[in-house]
């Protein structure tokens, strides 16, 4: 029996020292009870669905190995029991460490006799890098993890030739062919930016970035909500390793480089979701003030100007307060919160296209954001932090007009993140430099930076042309090195319906803008009780600046001033293009542009909606993006109505004839009240622009049957003539908008490719008035300029300065009107007065002596409203 017992527990032993049981494996199986705690415990910790559902895929690929910046037991448990409970491939062996505590205690057991054999029989210490028990298990499939910077982690492997674990899986990956990817991991406990300055509580308890245990447990226990989970984009160690340049270095060297690489991708990572550090004021003054380029141009304004060189030193510094932003995640909360409530109580909430936030975080780790929103309200500012701060992103410096530095909100919205310039540099050289200065510096640090590449807020509802001034200096910023690459992203911001709107059409009808001032604080207290529907977010797909320059011939550092002129333009244009692209079509721009384009004497709500459907397929063929709420479109187009007819935009008439008795009621617009639906159907205009281009080409020939070609000649003329109001593709050609537009129609059955002539088409008998549908988005705009060409033929160029000039418009577009020579009192527009001024300034029209260019353009303008009349 003694023999038996002694046979069995030998056995036992001998199975124990052969399969060495090593601490560095946490297997699945931990026990319930401690499985349940863990997971309990980090059920707080958010991780996103797109996370999860990237890392299964990733399993397919490769060996997966969740690498951290530091080294962490509460990180490895965290992802070891989360990502157990998700379903997803989990860290079961980390390198470089050893657990006891979370052990069954039949494998400590183990792991213990184990050690003591390997110790007391063979004079050394076991060790799974030595036995390639990782490498077998690595093999076998389970999930490792990895921390690149530990307390004496270099001296360890530097000076006492440890074995490096980045090293070793370089050695693994060498000989086997399936990719080991490293996938940068975080656990993020706060969306503060760094200070410059650490506090008592950080050089105690460790920084948020990596803070120590007893902070962890505080911060998750107190706020769980506030923690999370970011992963960035995996590194291929296979690919590494067989990239040409790395084929003849060694595999020390090699470690070195992933090490390096994965640490700048985790720093990256982590500065696109809380910004970079940030100073104080009088350390950023220091950076800026001290610069040696700066101290230099100072100097040489001294001289130039012979003032004492500490007078010029102090104006800098004035000009640097009156610029500079003072940002602030206590005020960033506060406005969270705020317009949190606005867009809940104010509004009905957001549509955004969620899938983007990943591709911004990507492309902000290759260089800062430079995020390019059209403007349409002042709460544009609030709206896009707020998106951004709610998705993990840091909030923007934003620039901002001077004019909204006004006090007490100045110092609220620098808090915020704005930072302020004037509207005109024009004879400031010393506040042009600084504010450069200042430009380059927050770029330098990596901050993104909002600012509207229109300018001001749109007045008209379209896209302003793009301004270039704040542009170029972000340019020149680049320019200088001060960042890797500058990525530009196109966001389009839209409403249901504008806060401002009784203001904008103020302006348009001529009334002066009244200047931004704590009253209007006190009077925008009465907006807080309407409903304004919904708020609209669409971001466009990243611009690199160096693919850009890939499409010039000559390097940014050695550009002429024209052909930088050139490069300003090409950006500008192509943001304000990348804008319209992701505009958003909402049921209030939908029905404005029906309803503006409706008799003017009345129409029939049948007679409406086919005008409705004509729109909705010409977008659903364009591919548009729609808003949410057009799913259904019949009956949003009914509420809508409804609510304009509430507002006494449109009015019922009444009943004439048994058909309208029958429940086809009659409409009209209210003549007072066009240029508010003027201003919602400017915001979806770009779309429609090619396609009444193309349909007014059509129709201007009077005949049923055209081809392809005979289009070109009056494309070619109104997209020229309208270049001061609408922007354009510059990657597009007028065949390629042509062709669009006509396979939109044959779509929609408004004409018929013929059956044997190629490039020749058919105009259906509905395709006629359709057509027309599209062609009168036109005739306000051909109406203004008709007014101002009016202007030029009664009054000599000396007497037309601008301002004379859109007053004498006004006058002559209210005479026209009332003598019925004009319709559309939408055509009465400061906003498209001045655009026809410059348009017929730079074609040699100033005045009444330019007889031959004005009847020229007077002989078109009327061919084409004759048209248009029909």
């Amino acid at each position: 029996m003694k023999s038996i017992g002694f046979a069995r527990l030998k056995s036992v032993f001998d199975r124990i020292v052969q399969t060495t049981s090593y601490l560095c494996l946490l297997p699945g199986c931990i026990g319930f009870f401690a499985n349940k705690a863990l997971q309990i415990f980090f059920s707080g910790i958010r991780v996103s669905s797109e996370q999860t559902d990237h890392l299964k895929g990733l399993q397919e690929k490769g060996h997966i190995v969740y690498t951290t910046k530091y080294k962490s037991t509460f990180d490895f448990l965290f992802y070891h029991s989360r990502y157990q409970k998700e379903g997803l491939p989990f860290p079961e062996i980390a390198l470089d460490y050893k657990f006891v505590m979370w052990q069954p205690i039949s494998r400590v057991f183990n792991a213990v006799v184990s050690w003591l054999y390997q110790v007391l029989r063979k004079w050394h210490r076991p060790n799974p890098f030595h036995t390639h028990y990782i490498r077998d298990e690595i093999n076998n499939g389970r999930s490792c993890f990895l921390s690149l910077l530990e307390p004496g982690g270099f001296y360890r492997r530097f000076v006492k030739e440890k074995v490096d674990p980045v090293q070793y899986l370089i050695e693994i990956q060498q000989s086997m062919d399936r990719p080991i990817f490293l996938v940068p991991q975080w656990i993020l406990f706060s969306r503060k930016a760094h200070k410059s300055q650490r506090s008592l509580l950080e050089l105690i308890f460790g920084t948020e970035e990596n803070p120590g245990n007893l902070r962890r447990m505080w911060m998750l226990l107190r706020n769980p909500e506030n923690v999370f989970v970011e992963s960035s984009e995996p590194f291929n160690l296979l690919k590494f390793i067989r990239e040409p340049e790395n084929h003849n270095r060694s595999v020390e060297h090699l470690s070195y480089l992933v090490r390096q690489e994965m640490i700048n991708r985790l720093n990256r990572h982590r500065q696109s979701i809380v910004g970079p550090t940030l100073k104080t004021n009088e350390e950023l003054k220091e950076s800026i003030l001290r610069n040696a380029d700066i101290q230099d141009f100072l100097d040489e304004y001294a001289g130039q100007r012979k003032v004492p060189i500490q007078e010029v030193y102090r104006k800098a510094d004035s000009y640097l307060t009156e610029i500079a932003a003072k940002q602030s995640h206590n005020w960033i909360q506060l406005f969270s919160w705020s317009v949190g409530w606005i867009a809940h109580n104010m509004f009905e909430g957001f549509e955004y296209n969620q899938e983007m936030i990943s591709v911004l975080k990507q492309a902000s780790q290759k260089g800062p954001l430079i995020l390019a929103p059209c403007h349409k309200s002042h709460i544009d500012y609030l709206i896009l932090s707020y998106v951004m701060y709610h998705n993990n992103m840091p909030c923007p410096l934003i620039a901002a007009g001077k004019n909204l530095s006004f006090w007490p909100l100045g110092p609220i919205f620098r808090g915020g993140g704005a930072f302020f310039l004037r509207r005109s540099f024009r004879g400031a050289m010393l506040y042009s430099k600084v504010f450069a200065a200042y430009v380059d510096t927050v770029l330098k640090e990596g901050f993104n930076i909002e600012f509207f590449i229109e300018g001001g807020r749109s007045r008209t509802g379209k896209l302003n042309l793009a301004k270039f001034g704040l542009l170029s200096i972000i340019l020149d910023a680049y320019k200088k090195g001060m960042c890797p690459d500058l990525m530009f992203v196109p966001i389009f911001i839209g409403y249901d319906k504008i806060i401002e709107e009784k203001a904008y059409v103020s302006e348009l009808e001529g009334h002066q803008k009244e200047p931004e001032s704590l009253s209007q604080v006190f009077k925008a207290r009465k907006f807080l009780s309407r409903r304004f529907g919904r708020i609209y977010v669409q971001f466009n797909q990243p611009i690199s600046l160096k693919q850009i320059l890939k499409n010039f011939d000559t390097p940014i550092e050695d550009m002429t001033s024209n052909e930088y002129q050139v490069l300003c333009r090409n950006i500008g244009h192509r943001l304000i293009n990348s804008i319209n692209e992701v505009t958003v079509v909402t049921p209030y721009t939908l029905v404005a542009s029906a309803l503006l384009n409706s008799p003017l004497q009345g129409f029939t709500k049948s007679e409406f909606a086919n005008r409705v459907e004509t729109y909705l397929n010409y977008l659903v063929s364009l591919n548009v993006k729609l808003s949410e709420t057009l799913v259904n479109y019949v009956q949003i187009v009914d509420n809508v109505l409804e609510t304009y007819a509430s507002r006494k935009i449109i009015e019922k008439l009444e009943v004439s004839n048994v058909r309208e008795a029958l429940g086809d009621s009659r409409l009209r617009v209210n003549i007072n009240k066009r240029h508010q639906l003027d201003y919602y159907k400017n915001i979806c205009i770009c779309f429609f622009i090619p396609a009444a281009y193309t349909s007014l080409a059509i129709l201007s020939r009077d005949a049923f049957q055209f081809s392809e070609d005979d289009l070109y000649e009056t494309y070619d003329f109104l997209k020229e003539f309208f270049k001061n109001e609408f922007a354009y593709d510059a990657d597009k050609t007028n065949q390629d908008y042509i062709r669009t537009s006509l396979k939109a129609f044959v779509d929609d059955a408004i004409v018929m490719p013929h059956a044997e002539l190629p490039d020749v088409y058919n105009v259906t008998s509905v395709g006629y008035r359709k057509l027309g549908y599209f062609a009168l988005f036109l005739k306000s705009y051909f109406q203004s300029y008709r007014i101002a060409l009016d202007v030029f033929m009664e009054n000599p160029s000396d007497k037309l300065d601008e301002k004379e000039c859109i007053k004498k418009m006004y006058a002559m577009g209210n005479k026209l009107l009332k003598r019925t020579d004009i319709d559309l009192a939408e055509s009465i527009s400061k906003i498209f007065f001045r655009n026809a001024i410059h348009y017929f300034n730079y074609h040699n029209i100033k005045g009444k002596e330019n007889v031959d260019e004005i009847h020229f353009y007077d002989q078109k303008i009327r061919n084409y409203l004759a048209v248009l009349s029909k």
